[in-house]
């Protein structure tokens, strides 16, 4: 199944070679209905110029809204960030002597165990964390459909941008001509905030990230491999490169068996 083709003839041309074919070409009214792919405009980076138009599955970039596996995805990733390592002390982890402090009877004061005791100062914790593993479960399928939701709820919203080519810094500049990108194209604070997302992992191209960090008021800039579903949610806006976009549309290939995967990895490649 093919999750992305590139259109160089245009909207309403089906057979773009007329020597296949001499019928007639019907109009782009007929041949886009609802059961059509998703047209998508690609753009350059950094002036946002149209280049060309891609298009989409419906199953990719109009998936229907599913709060439940949306709520799912966010809350197994808050539980896989959770560190888990508050520690104290239980009043058997305490240093210090299992001495009772005072005689059972005859003193006319409470009972009292040893020293050590949660109501005493010095003395451990009651019921006190410990470390320990937050992580919850998660079927890959469920997860990786919740990518899909999300990029096809914010296609639906008119959110979603997607670059034609790779998201850099020219050479000479820095946090200052990003700045500037986000203030021509109303991106910043002021418009909710927006994500990025490209194909370059931060190990790579470290200093765009840095950069992108100084203005981090203004969004913020993830690579695939960081990328989260509750990123896809959270901001105003999300502008990502092509090759990102059907790098986590193509999650769901690791759920493939190999000869379907590499099958399907090659029509990818393909229109890519």
């Amino acid at each position: 199944m093919e999750i992305a083709k590139e259109i160089e003839a245009g909207l309403g041309s089906t057979n773009p070679d007329p020597q296949q074919s001499s019928a007639p070409q019907p109009s782009s009214t007929a041949i886009y209905t609802l059961d059509s792919p998703i047209l998508k405009t690609l753009y350059s980076w950094p002036d946002l110029e149209p280049t060309r138009y891609a298009w989409y599955e419906q199953q990719f970039l109009d998936a229907p809204m599913r709060r439940d596996i949306l709520h799912r995805a966010v809350v197994f990733e808050a539980d896989a960030s959770r560190q888990g390592t508050a520690s104290t002390k239980w009043r058997y982890d305490v240093h210090g002597s299992n001495r009772k402090l005072y005689a059972q009877k005859g003193t006319g004061r409470a009972r009292v165990r040893d020293k050590k005791s949660p109501i005493r100062r010095g003395g451990g914790v009651a019921f006190g964390p410990k470390p320990r593993d937050f992580s919850t479960e998660l079927q890959r399928k469920v997860y990786y459909q919740a990518f899909k939701i999300a990029l096809s709820y914010r296609h639906r919203k008119g959110e979603l941008t997607v670059l034609d080519n790779r998201i850099a810094l020219p050479e000479d500049t820095g946090a200052r001509f990003l700045n500037n990108v986000f203030e021509a194209n109303s991106w910043g604070k002021a418009n909710g905030r927006s994500l990025l997302v490209t194909s370059t992992l931060e190990s790579q191209d470290p200093e765009i990230f840095e950069e992108m960090h100084e203005i981090g008021e203004h969004g913020l800039l993830k690579d695939i491999e960081d990328v989260d579903v509750k990123d896809l949610l959270e901001t105003g806006r999300v502008v990502i490169e092509r090759t990102a976009l059907e790098a986590l549309l193509g999650k769901h290939l690791k759920l493939l068996s190999g000869p379907e995967r590499e099958a399907e990895r090659r029509r990818i490649v393909q229109y890519s």
